[in-house]
């Protein structure tokens, strides 16, 4: 399940251009600390767990200041005999969402890992511990992103069908030029209402984890076609099954775009 949620945001990625003024950036930008979107994940017809995305208030980090994007997932009671997940992804930028600042990915359960990567623009290079454990530092792209807060940036970017969204995204230990397809405009209906959406779907060749193994791995997201680009379906095909994530409730500071809403 975190495989499908965390590939969601690696996938997604678009270059955005900087800006000075903080007031200005905030109100332009289709989110804002407060924002929460909580989504159930389901394996074929199961419920399977959670996934919630939020953004935090705005920090200093590096005396620099950062929005702080959190991403957490867990699996249900009866998936965690099977497969128990606890995740939690915390992902810092500068305030002009040009680049990343830090990275933190913490996995309990089966598989436990205490990621962090943190971003060295002045020599452009990215460090990545787990556990303390270090490997070498790599070489990173102008204007990078880590793997959750790139789909922020996504957010920013005006949707048209037919097209592409490429920039870099890095999760540490390789930098990568993601691309994401725009397929079409579809009328989506889930738990949460009945939006207008554009759907896109990301490559799949850099993506570790579930998607790796899979052949012919798909993976699908819709998200709303208005200002907000909010996510609100994500269906993936992978060799362990199907999953499909559906939002099922909003929180904003800001008021909710009826121009998605049917």
């Amino acid at each position: 399940m975190q495989s499908i949620i965390l590939g969601m945001a690696i996938a997604f990625v678009v270059t955005i251009a900087s800006a000075t003024d903080t007031e200005a950036i905030e109100k332009a930008l289709p989110f804002s600390p407060g924002e929460r979107l909580t989504f159930q994940v389901k394996w074929g017809f199961i419920p399977a767990g959670e996934g919630i995305l939020e953004v935090l208030p705005i920090e200093t980090v590096n005396r620099i200041k950062a929005y702080h994007f959190l991403m957490t997932t867990k699996t249900y009671p009866f998936i965690d005999l099977f497969y128990k997940v606890r995740d939690t992804i915390d992902s810092y930028t500068d305030i002009g969402m040009t680049h990343s600042i830090l990275y933190k990915n913490r996995k309990q359960g089966k598989y436990e890992k205490d990621i962090v990567v943190t971003f060295d623009w002045e020599k452009s290079k990215a460090h990545y511990t787990n556990f303390g454990k270090k490997r070498k530092p790599i070489p990173i792209k102008p204007g990078s992103f880590d793997p959750l807060s790139v789909f922020y940036a996504f957010r920013f970017h005006d949707l048209r069908e037919n097209t592409e969204i490429h920039a870099p995204v890095t999760d540490g230990k390789k930098c990568v030029m993601g691309r994401a397809k725009i397929i079409r405009r579809e009328t989506v209906k889930v738990a949460s209402g009945t939006y207008e959406t554009f759907l896109a779907e990301p490559e799949l060749q850099h993506i570790s984890g579930v998607f790796e193994k899979s052949k012919h791995a798909k993976l699908q997201i819709w998200v709303t076609a208005d200002n907000y680009r909010m996510p609100v379906k994500i269906k993936s095909k992978v060799y362990v099954g199907s999953f499909i994530a559906e939002l099922i409730s909003i929180e904003k500071t800001g008021p909710i775009s009826e121009s998605s809403k049917r």
